[in-house]
């Protein structure tokens, strides 16, 4: 059984001309993105692969050593 996803837009999106917004839906396990001026075009991730990414940006793994 499918259900509709609920979308809700960033914050960091603030208008600007026509539909500039980020939008973001979840599920249990996984995270769609998409932008509000192509609604059909969507990004989606489980939350394992994303909690990583996110652990690897907040500890500086990504960062470039000079």
């Amino acid at each position: 059984m499918s259900h509709a996803l609920h979308w809700q837009k960033s914050t960091f999106s603030d208008g600007g001309e026509g539909n500039t917004c980020v939008e973001l839906a979840a599920t249990p396990m996984t995270l769609h993105l998409r932008e509000s001026d192509t609604p059909d075009t969507e990004l989606t991730i489980s939350t394992a692969p994303l909690a990583h990414l996110l652990h690897g940006v907040k500890s500086g793994l990504f960062l470039n050593p000079e």
